[in-house]
């Protein structure tokens, strides 16, 4: 089985600076991540911040909440393709 890299090849993790409640953190996410992020908030016409805070309060209202870089990435998986 060959799997292709996908296009312009496989990035790291990018850190970004965001503010939640008032307090900024910064995030690693790869660009595809952000990308996706974006798009996210903009289809909900959310600034970016408004949305990852969105995300942060749902995680932290889990049983096991995990790190936040992973619940952004889980909760985007999990939307439903626009």
């Amino acid at each position: 089985m060959n799997v292709d890299p996908p296009p312009g090849g496989f990035q790291g993790p990018v850190k970004r600076s965001v503010t939640i409640a008032g307090h900024q953190t910064s995030i690693s996410l790869e660009p595809l991540f952000w990308d996706a992020l974006e798009r996210a908030a903009a289809e909900r016409a959310l600034p970016l911040n408004a949305l990852v805070a969105a995300i942060d309060h749902a995680r932290i209202g889990g049983e096991e909440p995990p790190n936040l870089a992973s619940a952004i990435r889980t909760w985007l998986l999990a939307q439903p393709p626009s």
